[in-house]
């Protein structure tokens, strides 16, 4: 009898699926082992990336050389721009405008014809006092005869000392009518010479006041138009009343002291000029004292009544290690700022700053001339943090 257990031997039963299993085993390691290999090589080719880069990151800033230069200390204040002179032209006659000779806006010189008022009354009033006093010259001529012809009767006693003593007080009289008549020809002279209305300074003409065929007087509060000079200008500022003492310490040594106008942005330097008054009392109400300062104006980039920033140099701070206002940071403890060392890291020096103004700031030590220092990125760095450094731009600006 057959045994039972013997299944390979039972007939309709095959025996090679433990070798087909052995087989898919076999081709899954070999699969895996492919695989693996083939991933090692990858890696090992790959180029390492910034992620693989061993050590920190350097951090992009911008950076500034300390410089050795001079810095002045200016008081800032607002100011008004100031005609030096304004003047309203009128008339100091009575009469009709016939004409006028500007253009509203139109600079013009001290003496250019303005306008005309008719003249032909003065002329009337200058034909008649000239007639007077020929009148009156022909009657003095032919008193002196008569007083020269009683003088030689008196002595011959042909007629009375009283007529001649009559005859030279009429003499004196017709003396005084002439002077009398010689001012009435000088006052129609100068009627005729009010006429003609000319310019009593140098500057812009405003806006025309009054236009011509209307009847004009002395005594018209309005006047005709308005002139101003703009060349020179003035601006009248502020600064505060525990500023001013330096002020004065320098304008009683006799030093010219310099005024800049700045636009109220204090984007643009407008015009220069100097130091012309101090007022002479301090406001109590604002605790300010006002200062005017005069300005050629040559390029008339001051206008009346416009509102400007006026700078005044007070004093000047030469050879001074200086150093961008943005570089500064300041802790608790101290004022501190990111010096770029040789090996592009930085470190975290103290300084002692001497005078800020503007953008710029003059330091006592800490910093020496060529050294540079971090003005932007600061946030990101700490003593010993790489750096990737870029230049300065950009344009200043001084302090408001």
């Amino acid at each position: 009898m057959a045994d039972p257990t013997r299944v390979q031997d039972m007939p309709g039963v095959s025996g090679s699926a433990p070798r087909r299993w052995r087989l898919w085993l076999a081709t899954l390691a070999a699969v895996a082992i492919v695989a693996t290999l083939m991933l090692t090589r990858a890696m090992r080719a790959q180029p390492a990336g910034p992620a693989r880069a061993t050590g920190p990151r350097a951090v992009p800033v911008v950076g500034s050389a300390a410089r050795t230069g001079d810095l002045g200390v200016y008081q800032t204040g607002l100011g008004t721009v100031t005609p030096v002179r304004t003047v309203t032209v009128r008339s100091r006659v009575d009469g009709e405008l016939l004409s006028v000779a500007y253009r509203e806006g139109q600079f013009v010189h001290a003496g250019d014809l303005l306008a005309q008022i008719d003249p032909r009354p003065f002329q009337v009033q200058l034909l008649q006092a000239e007639g007077q006093l020929a009148r009156d010259e022909a009657a003095l001529k032919n008193a002196k005869v008569d007083l020269e012809r009683y003088r030689v009767l008196v002595e011959q006693d042909s007629v009375p000392r009283q007529q001649l003593d009559t005859q030279v007080a009429t003499v004196d009289q017709l003396e005084a009518a002439l002077k009398t008549d010689r001012a009435q020809v000088e006052s129609a002279k100068l009627n005729l010479t009010y006429s003609r209305i000319v310019s009593p300074l140098s500057g812009i003409v405003g806006l025309r006041l009054v236009d011509p065929g209307n009847m004009v007087h002395g005594s018209d509060q309005n006047g005709l138009l308005v002139i101003t000079e703009q060349q020179p200008i003035a601006v009248v500022f502020t600064i505060a009343a525990d500023h001013l003492q330096p002020v004065i310490q320098q304008t009683k040594a006799g030093r010219h002291l310099v005024v800049e106008a700045w636009d109220r942005d204090m984007k643009q330097k407008l015009a220069t000029g100097s130091l012309l008054a101090i007022d002479n009392q301090i406001d109590q109400t604002t605790g300010t004292v006002r200062i005017k300062a005069l300005f050629p104006n040559e390029d008339f980039a001051l206008y009346p009544n416009q509102f400007v920033n006026a700078r005044l140099l007070v004093d000047t701070v030469h050879r001074a290690v200086l150093v961008p206002t943005a570089a500064l940071q300041r802790s608790p403890q101290s004022t501190y700022v990111y010096v770029v060392k040789p090996d592009s890291t930085v470190e975290m020096r103290n300084v002692e700053v001497q005078l800020t103004e503007g953008d710029d700031s003059a330091l006592r030590r800490g910093i020496a001339p060529g050294e540079v220092v971090v003005i932007d990125g600061v946030d990101k760095l700490q003593a010993g943090t790489p750096v990737a450094l870029a230049k300065e731009g950009g344009a200043r600006k001084p302090a408001s």
